[in-house]
């Protein structure tokens, strides 16, 4: 049986070299952040050392920090509205990506940084009143 549509039609040598690049240059960049990753993770734990103090007070930023820690504990539980971190002063916003960099390749959970860090979350989350989406998720 023939087949009827379009011939195949040999590879783009142009294209081939971009995709090669596109990986190679996607390799290095990989290589350098494991690299980093101890200094990364050194740096998003005293910032997270940082952060909780402010979340358990009552001041301005404290409850988009207990929300913004809240969710990277639990983000189905506890949604996020990346806006609210325009709300921070420049030093804390920078310890939020700190976090947020150590956690995008997690050596543990937020929360586990501390003793007892399920109990530390789960009262964060009373003492804020925040809805827990639980289960049903908030999307």
């Amino acid at each position: 049986m023939e087949h009827k549509g379009s011939p195949m039609r040999s590879p783009d040598p142009e294209a081939q070299a971009r995709a090669k690049a596109a990986m190679a240059t996607r390799a290095r960049e990989r290589e350098q952040r494991l690299q980093r990753l101890p200094e990364i993770r050194l740096e998003g734990e005293a910032a997270l050392r940082r952060l909780l103090p402010i979340a358990q007070r009552d001041t301005g930023q404290s409850g988009v920090i207990a929300r913004f820690l809240l969710n990277m504990y639990n983000g189905d539980r506890f949604p996020f509205d990346l806006t609210d971190l325009r709300r921070l002063d420049y030093d804390v916003f920078d310890d939020c990506m700190a976090v947020l960099k150590m956690d995008f390749q997690p050596e543990k959970e937020v929360h586990r940084y501390f003793q007892n860090g399920g109990a530390i979350w789960e009262q964060l989350a009373q003492d804020w009143n925040f809805k827990d989406f639980g289960n049903q998720g908030w999307r």
